[in-house]
């Protein structure tokens, strides 16, 4: 009887060590696919505001580089009453500003998004080189 209640006990003890373990490793599967799941919808948010973050500069940089070309469109009216000599002086730095508009545009226009750290790297040196062009059209005149 003794050894009939030793082996129920032993049985007993090993049957629920085997269910505990096996549900703590189907626990651990399941939390292991929330993790997943989470780092997924983290990703696909974190793509998706990177992906509206390009279109937005995009965006803004096709209007500045629109009005840009309106400035040299004002430009090239303000400049025909000047003399020969002014007037041909000008029209150079005109040439020179839509060369400099028209490769930026081809630059924005050419760009991919092919990753965060080469946006930021891309959108950095883009907005310096945005700005000094900015800077050229507002000293045309000095």
């Amino acid at each position: 009887m003794k050894k009939v209640s030793g082996a129920l006990a032993l049985f007993t003890i090993t049957v629920g060590v085997l269910f505990t373990g096996c549900s703590s490793s189907s626990e651990k599967v399941d939390k292991a696919e929330m993790k997943v799941e989470e780092a997924n919808k983290d990703l696909d948010e974190a793509n998706e505001a990177y992906l509206a973050d390009v279109a937005e500069f995009k965006m803004q940089t096709a209007k500045k580089l629109e009005a840009n070309r309106k400035l040299i469109n004002d430009y090239n009216i303000r400049i025909s009453t000047e003399k020969k000599e002014a007037k041909s002086g000008y029209e150079m730095k005109i040439a020179e500003l839509e060369a400099k508009n028209s490769e930026m545009q081809k630059r924005l226009d050419n760009h991919t998004a092919d990753g965060k750290d080469n946006w930021e790297n891309f959108k950095t040196e883009f907005g310096r080189d945005m700005d000094n062009l900015g800077n050229a059209f507002t000293n045309f005149f000095n």
